[in-house]
């Protein structure tokens, strides 16, 4: 299949862009009743609570930092034409396609389903530097490696 990678990277941005601003605005919502009223006086049970909103918007924090580096990283990777699987390479493994750039979940483009994987996620340690037609093991199985593009 002849991919327009530029649009596969502009999908992905833009999907990533959206998850972003979602998780700031829930990060906002949230941040928001980890404010303690000090103008009336504080019960133990709201401090509790207050600590405990703090701490999950803290974890909060590191998934909009997550979700920049994504951004970043779709921003930066070389898209171009691939013979073998590197980052940047749209691949065809068991009938699905992936792109081997940021970790997502399914989306569409070009009327295709693709997901994005990391190069951190195992299975790109298994699949780096395959060419279309080898075969990789995967946790013992064997997987061959249809198209790269």
């Amino acid at each position: 299949m002849d991919w327009n990678k530029d649009h596969i990277r502009e999908t992905m941005l833009s999907l990533e862009t959206a998850a972003l601003h979602s998780a700031r605005d829930n990060y906002l919502d949230y941040v928001s009743t980890a404010r303690v009223d000090r103008s009336e006086p504080i019960e133990n049970d709201e401090l509790a609570q207050a600590e405990v909103a703090s701490d999950f918007a803290e974890a909060l924090d590191d998934t909009l930092e997550d979700y920049g580096d994504k951004l970043e990283k779709l921003r930066t990777i070389d898209f171009g034409p691939k013979s073998a699987v590197n980052e940047g390479a749209v691949v065809k493994l068991s009938g699905r396609y992936f792109v081997i750039a940021v970790s997502t979940s399914k989306f569409t483009c070009q009327g295709r389903e693709l997901m994005g994987i990391s190069t951190m996620a195992p299975i790109f340690e298994a699949i780096e530097g395959a060419r279309t037609g080898e075969t990789v093991q995967f946790n013992g199985r064997d997987i061959t490696v249809e198209d790269v593009a």
